[in-house]
């Protein structure tokens, strides 16, 4: 017997069915990039503009611990939707407790490592003697609360894929609500100063673990977590993998590119333009970030069709979901081109920190409208389980195009060539994601007309099969 969320997936309205889902992925990853915005602005306020650049440095850092939970988290949550979509929650059950133990072995290897060599690498990511001690008081917190993180970046990912999107909302919101509360607190009542911001984040990211994973122990839950799942299982290992290489592509090449641009930003306008660089991508950041929520919103419904043989229902999910994602991002260009400095002003005070941070994001939204349909592109095949062409994508943005950018574009206009690169970036991997997209559009519509040819042959010949009866 087929459950509501399974008939709602085949026969409600898309519009309808994209806001169920999408709306609380978008408030539940707007909420999580909360967490970087509220310390930007709580440490710029309070500990001043140097800090705002040292805690840019750990961009890179915290994009590649992202990367753990993107590579379990969104690989799992589209097989699983794949797997609900055929009626086999056993599967489903088998990746939930095989995404468990990954995150905390991919974890426990990658903690050791960052913490061990940390200065080395905050130097190599751009950090100076004035920058590098914020970057490591704030980082040698945060990293070893990253297992937390990933966790519950995972969990969430697949309570959405289970059909529980409200649910995961409320956990993130949770989670958000104490950071916002705690941070002042630890920064300015108990003068922690950086490292109270970061424990207050930690705090905040255990307590929303806590309650995803209750959901994921109880009798109400679709699937739950059992611990005789809880073991590596090579097939289902892959599997996962194979799909969550997308984002986690798309997070390491975040990682090096930002590390790339930090390191000219220092060279060619010094550590106020660093700043300046780490305000502006928290605020591309933010609203990139509705757009992700919109796709993981969207993961479900779009693996679930797929899986069953809905293609018209896919692709018209798909149809919506570019036009929304555009919307969204033409917004963004309006309003970072009326008010960039009204906006860099949350972050800092300071004059000069200002100016950059104005420069910056009047060039740097320049090509913004097309950005929602190539992130909406890199997701929709990634839902759909074609790894390599998310991977391209995902690397055509943050990668393939944007470091020449950064390379050659400052030696002919300064500081300004390094804002450049970025739109020019964008607009190249918007035309590569539109072409792969039409593409794949021709190969459903064709699957489509053989699911339809096929319906239609079944039922020629039941029917001759009652006339000859």
């Amino acid at each position: 017997m087929q459950s509501q969320r399974e008939i709602d997936f085949q026969t409600k309205k898309i519009s309808k069915l994209v806001w169920d889902y999408a709306l609380p992925g978008i408030v539940g990853t707007v909420v999580n990039m909360l967490y970087n915005v509220v310390d930007r602005i709580y440490i710029g306020q309070g500990v001043g503009a140097l800090a705002i650049s040292g805690l840019a440095i750990t961009t890179p850092v915290i994009n590649l611990t992202s990367s753990i939970g993107m590579l379990v988290g969104s690989g799992a949550a589209a097989r699983i939707s794949i797997a609900l979509g055929k009626n086999d929650k056993g599967t489903a059950e088998k990746i939930l407790g095989n995404s468990l133990l990954l995150t905390i072995i991919l974890n426990a290897i990658f903690i050791t490592l960052f913490v061990y060599y940390l200065d080395p690498i905050l130097l190599a990511f751009g950090a100076s003697e004035l920058t590098l001690p914020y970057a490591r008081d704030y980082l040698q917190i945060v990293l070893l609360g990253n297992v937390l993180v990933s966790l519950t970046y995972n969990f969430n990912a697949m309570m959405r894929a289970s059909g529980y999107p409200k649910k995961a909302m409320i956990t993130m919101l949770i989670g958000a609500a104490l950071n916002i509360i705690l941070s002042p607190i630890f920064l300015f009542v108990f003068d922690m100063g950086i490292k109270g911001v970061a424990w207050a984040t930690v705090i905040s990211m255990f307590i929303g673990l806590l309650f995803v994973m209750h959901h994921f122990t109880s009798k109400s839950s679709v699937i739950r977590l059992r611990w005789r799942n809880v073991r590596l299982d090579k097939a289902i290992i892959l599997s996962i993998i194979s799909i969550g290489l997308s984002p986690f592509s798309m997070q390491v090449a975040a990682s090096g590119v930002n590390v790339l641009m930090n390191t000219s930003l220092l060279r060619y306008g010094g550590d106020l333009a660093v700043g300046a660089f780490g305000i502006v991508n928290t605020i591309l950041g933010l609203l990139l970030i509705t757009i992700l929520g919109l796709n993981q919103g969207t993961q479900p419904i779009l693996g679930y069709n797929y899986g069953a043989g809905n293609y018209k229902r896919v692709r018209h999910t798909l149809y919506y979901t570019l036009k929304v994602a555009t919307i969204i991002t033409t917004a963004g260009f309006i309003i970072g081109e009326l008010f960039p400095r009204q906006i860099a002003m949350a972050f800092t005070t300071d004059t000069e920190l200002l100016d950059l941070t104005e420069r910056g994001v009047k060039i740097a939204v320049i090509a913004l409208p097309l950005v929602g349909m190539q992130i909406v592109a890199s997701s929709f095949f990634q839902s759909l389980g074609y790894a390599f062409k998310s991977i391209i994508q995902s690397l055509s943005r943050q990668l393939i195009f944007l470091v020449p950018g950064i390379i050659l574009f400052p030696r002919l206009w300064g500081l300004d060539g390094l804002w450049v690169a970025i739109p020019v970036s964008d607009t190249l991997a918007a035309i590569l994601s539109l072409t792969l997209l039409i593409g794949q559009i021709r190969i459903l519509k064709r699957m489509e007309q053989e699911a339809d040819q096929a319906g239609s042959l079944k039922i020629n010949q039941s029917v001759s099969k009652t006339n000859k009866d």
